[in-house]
């Protein structure tokens, strides 16, 4: 995870530092013989069923087809016409470009490792880690400072677009960024303390403003929003522990806390928008943008997918195919790299299969999720499903799996969850 936080996250365009961070990885995998065995042990079977199939789907995309069944396949004309001219043909693959999709399945080694490795550890370790990336987030806002004041983009590890204005941590990516400190905030708000202190209260109260105000700075609309879901949920747990009466969750009283949550968000924003309203209206101004070139390529992209159904094009391969079906009233003289929206990128790649296993995904945190209630660590679980909740949301507008720092704190907030849910406290070496 510290190797993710350093060096992933720069998506596709950082070569050295996801081969840095997958290294780092096996090399944990190499370790971790025991705990892999434990996972596969005593995970749930609908989330070893949920991983396998995850990695299967890939490399079949990856199998040599006879030529006359991958040619039977949607849209495979253009590819076909190609191999002609060229004098190939043959066997291939389903996927249109292996390399892309052989990259991709590398990816999941990162996800895979955190996993595996940190099965075996107790709860309490687990939680101690939890910390370790509230840290790594008030790293984050350092970091940010400095580039807040920078007059170029020398502070940057990846570069910006507007050096000097906006906070981008160790991320490439904005939005990453944002919805990193918007795990961090959960964890802030959400976690047991290590030990009890009389100023706990104040110093966890004062993490969770500083990495607020770190979400609004990275100027993401849509972290800024996600942000409100770990932000209402603390205040819900804090609620409930100083109001009488704490061990009767009736729906009266549920709904008090949620309405009282709900207030004091919005007075907190207020203050925000008060302390810093240069930086926050530029935030604000971002929600009005018109001239946004999201929904020209998410028109294009939802006719590659249609043209690909429902077997897709093979997972990694969407900027090669939508090059070929960009409309020329959209073209502009950047290329588009992602669909900015994950389930219309999955649905060309992967086809009716790579949804199917989405919602999968989906059903499984929802109902680890409902599991937790019954945990005295439910709160933490909650930290993990928010944080995965978050990443389902963003994934509408953006694509915050498709570099190793959010991958690998993905997998921990699965595994959060996915222990707290399951495990009823046996001891652990």
């Amino acid at each position: 995870m510290l190797a993710a936080f350093a060096f992933g996250g720069g998506g596709i365009g950082s070569a050295l530092g996801n081969l840095a961070v997958q290294l780092a990885a096996l090399c944990v995998l190499a370790l971790s013989r025991d705990s892999f065995v434990s996972f596969w042990r005593e995970a749930p079977l609908a989330l070893r069923g949920l991983i396998a199939a995850s990695l299967v789907l890939p490399l079949l995309q990856l199998v040599p087809l006879p030529e006359s069944v991958w040619t039977a396949l949607p849209a495979r004309a253009l590819v076909s016409g190609s191999l002609d001219l060229a004098g190939g043909g043959g066997w291939m693959p389903l996927s249109v470009d292996p390399l892309r999709t052989l990259l991709a399945v590398t990816a999941l080694v990162t996800p895979l490792a955190v996993l595996f490795a940190a099965w075996t550890l107790p709860r309490e370790r687990l939680i101690d880690c939890g910390w370790g990336v509230v840290g790594l987030g008030l790293i984050t806002v350092l970091i940010g400072a400095v580039q807040l004041g920078a007059a170029n983009e020398a502070s940057t590890l990846y570069g910006s677009r507007a050096p000097g204005r906006i906070l981008l941590g160790t991320f490439a990516n904005r939005n990453s960024t944002g919805l990193f400190l918007t795990f961090a905030l959960g964890l802030a708000a959400l976690l047991p303390a290590p030990r009890p202190h009389p100023a706990l209260a104040a110093a966890r109260l004062a993490v969770c403003a500083l990495l607020l105000i770190a979400v609004v700075l990275t100027q993401s609309r849509t972290a800024l929003v996600l942000a409100l879901l770990p932000a209402t949920l603390g205040i819900i747990r804090a609620l409930g522990g100083v109001l009488p009466g704490r061990q009767s969750w009736s729906t009266g009283r549920a709904v008090m806390l949620g309405f009282a949550a709900i207030a004091m968000v919005g007075a907190a924003a207020s203050a925000v928008v008060i302390t810093a309203p240069g930086r926050v209206s530029a935030t604000l101004e971002r929600f009005e943008a018109k001239d946004d070139p999201r929904r020209f390529i998410w028109d294009d992209a939802t006719f590659s997918a249609g043209r690909y159904w429902p077997a897709g094009a093979g997972i990694g391969t969407f900027d090669e195919i939508y090059q070929v079906d960009e409309s020329l009233e959209n073209l502009t003289k950047r290329r588009a790299g992602r669909a900015h929206n994950d389930y219309i990128e999955l649905t060309i790649e992967a086809g009716a299969v790579g949804l199917a296993l989405a919602a999968a995904w989906l059903v499984l945190i929802g109902w680890l999720s409902w599991r937790a209630r019954l945990s005295s660590q439910r709160w933490t679980a909650w930290a993990g499903s928010t944080f995965l909740l978050a990443i389902a949301l963003q994934s509408i507008t953006d694509y915050p799996l498709r570099n190793q720092t959010i991958l690998a704190l993905a997998a921990f907030a699965l595994l959060l969850l996915t222990r707290i849910a399951t495990d009823r406290g046996r001891a652990r070496p």
